[in-house]
């Protein structure tokens, strides 16, 4: 590595925990400061601090990968997690959520389910969720940044006692990287969080701009086309997915034979299916939450999360889009060679560009970017883990009374204790990748049907939510131990033929389990205090079958109106996933020199934004907080 990416990276470093722990004097005056600043975050600045927290590393390596398989269409794989989930938060769920003026999800749920045994039970079972998800996620990012510096990093910082091996060169790396990241996290919390990732946001966008200009002007359009085909730029798809490369590069096409996507019109149709019911069930108690709860009101909830959705996917994609040309025309060749080839091998095509085909200073800027990219998506989440453990157990349960000075030091172990944690299951590499899954496959499915139901139906309680999500769990952690076994049950079996589905056609099974445990939970115990619903109902006005609670307060006020925005909502959130995906596929086209579609994406992102400005701007403007 050339002396000048160096220096840009150990400035980038300086710099980062320099202004973090240069603010942190704003974060002592309680925990609202700590874990949302106090509310007084100006909403653009918590935006910039959300898409920054989106932008993963591992994340953009994956889609780097797929990107250059599957081509335009390989956006419709995001709709797995769902990505436009930020689409119906903007819409309404924000709203909805800021107007609780609490400081975590769990604390949240007692507003919907009062404060009894009940409301207690899902209100610690929100808590445990959140803790434990943050564990994992820390653990992942514990073996993903350290693989990543590894490979891009000339130096071996391997520590050894004679013949044993003390930590490898990654693990090293990792622990490096996580104690920085922690130091400026933990000492400033939510105010140094939000000033690092907007200097984050800001470096990774310059490093984008700079990839693909670079691509852009090294590479020609004759050069790109020689090897990707008209398939490969269409977005439009059918039941099946057919050839997308030429057939000199047929070791791709097989490829795509065999990563599980081929029936790409099921997968598409699933991802829908369960992405309604995802995004409608709101975000999982971590940092994305946190922003929303951060900001000063109710429409400035709205706007951070417009604004997110309109910085984080346009710069992300130049850079995904640039080092994918790279790829193409430096590395396509090579790796058609390898009659092997498999999803790993696109995993490391982004260090390998970056290693090998990127110059001096862009490299050493995306580099920065990159780790900014991680430290961003790492604070976020010790920022919010640690949240759960003080505020909704520590502070409720055990020392309710103590002064702010306690809760802020109680809030700074809790941070060293979750990374500790996170950074001890990182060391058992083996076991890191199988964590993930179990937690974004069964845990976030069993989050579903009962976060879902929490707002549309009245009768819904607090022992119905603790249920649904522990049935959720059950039968999503049942999957994945099928899926950890495959090959080992006789085929044509039941328990063959569900070990070898994609995990995201199970999710009607998971989603019918957790709902039974919904249903059953609900109906086996009392209903929610009428008081405590009237007061949610008045409050949030969510849509949904909350007749008999809209008729009692009908009778109190006949001035009280129920929410009729429903067919709106949806309406604003079908033309929101179209903007959304207008700027995924804009920066694409115009880095493969298609400007014809580029003007058509463009042409959509347009007319969606004008729409929108007045179908859900202009609305969000009548607010009264």
């Amino acid at each position: 590595m050339n002396s000048i990416d160096v220096a840009i990276i150990v400035f980038y470093i300086l710099l980062t925990i320099g202004i973090g722990i240069w603010i942190s004097r704003k974060a002592s005056k309680g925990l609202d400061d700590y874990f949302l600043g106090g509310n007084s975050i100006k909403w653009y600045y918590l935006g910039l601090s959300n898409g920054s927290g989106m932008f993963d590393v591992s994340g953009t390596a994956w889609m780097v990968g797929v990107l250059f398989l599957y081509g335009i269409k390989s956006f419709f794989l995001m709709w797995l997690w769902p990505i436009w989930n930020q689409v119906f938060v903007m819409m309404f769920l924000a709203i909805w959520i800021r107007k609780s003026n609490t400081m975590t999800g769990s604390e949240w749920i007692l507003t919907r389910f009062g404060n009894d045994k009940a409301g207690r039970a899902s209100h610690i079972i929100v808590a445990v969720f959140a803790i434990v998800s943050t564990i994992g996620f820390i653990a992942y990012f514990f073996e993903g940044i350290g693989k990543f510096m590894t490979i891009i990093l000339p130096w071996d910082l391997a520590i050894h006692l004679g013949d044993i091996s003390l930590l490898t060169s990654e693990q090293s790396y990792a622990l490096l990287v996580i104690f920085l990241t922690t130091i400026y996290t933990i000492k400033g919390g939510m105010f140094s969080v939000v000033a690092t990732e907007v200097l984050q946001y800001g470096i990774m966008v310059v490093a984008g701009i700079l990839v693909a200009a670079y691509s852009f002007i090294n590479y020609t359009d004759v050069q790109i086309n020689s090897v990707i085909t008209e398939e490969w730029k269409n977005v439009f798809f059918s039941t099946e997915l057919g050839p997308h490369w030429s057939e000199k590069f047929q070791t791709f096409n097989n490829l795509i034979d065999t990563e599980g996507y081929k029936m790409f019109g099921a997968l598409v149709g699933m991802s829908l299916f369960k992405g309604f019911f995802a995004s409608i069930a709101g975000p999982t108690p971590s940092y994305d939450l946190q922003r929303i709860l951060s900001t000063k009101s109710v429409k400035e909830a709205a706007y951070m999360s417009g604004f997110t959705n309109l910085i984080l996917f346009i710069p992300r994609y130049l850079l995904i889009a640039g080092i994918v040309v790279i790829a193409l025309v430096t590395m396509a060749p090579e790796m058609n060679l390898n009659p092997n080839l498999s999803g790993a091998d696109l995993e490391v095509i982004m260090p390998k560009v970056i290693n090998f085909q990127i110059p001096v200073g862009i490299k050493g800027l995306l580099l920065a970017g990159l780790l900014a990219a991680f430290m961003s998506t790492f604070s976020a989440f010790v920022n919010a883990g640690p949240a759960y453990i003080v505020n909704d157990l520590y502070k409720k349960y055990f020392k309710p009374n103590e002064t702010s000075e306690h809760y802020i030091k109680v809030s700074q172990i809790a941070s060293f204790l979750v990374v500790g944690l996170g950074v001890f299951m990182g060391f058992f590499a083996e076991s890191i990748n199988s964590l993930t899954l179990w937690i974004t496959s069964a845990l976030f499915g069993g989050y579903v049907a009962a976060n879902f139901l929490k707002w549309v139906w009245w009768r819904f309680n607090g022992w119905g939510y603790f249920w649904g999500m522990f049935a959720g769990l059950i039968i999503a952690s049942l999957e994945f131990v099928l899926e950890q076994n495959k090959g080992s049950f006789a085929q044509g079996t039941l328990l063959h033929t569900l070990s070898e589905m994609q995990a995201i056609y199970l999710f009607p099974i998971i989603l019918a389990f957790s709902a039974l445990g919904c249903v059953l939970g609900t109906y086996f115990s009392q209903p929610t205090d009428m008081e405590v619903l009237k007061s949610f109902y008045t409050n949030v006005r969510p849509w949904g079958w909350w007749k008999p609670v809209y008729q009692l307060l009908k009778k109190e006020d006949q001035q009280f109106e129920k929410n009729n925005d429903f067919i709106m909502d949806m309406f604003n959130c079908l033309v929101g996933i179209v903007w959304q995906s207008s700027m995924i596929v804009l920066p694409v086209y115009f880095i493969i020199r298609d400007y014809p579609k580029t003007i058509v994406s463009l042409v959509v992102f347009l007319v969606t934004t004008v729409i929108l400005k007045y179908t859900w701007l202009d609305k969000v403007r009548k607010i009264q907080d």
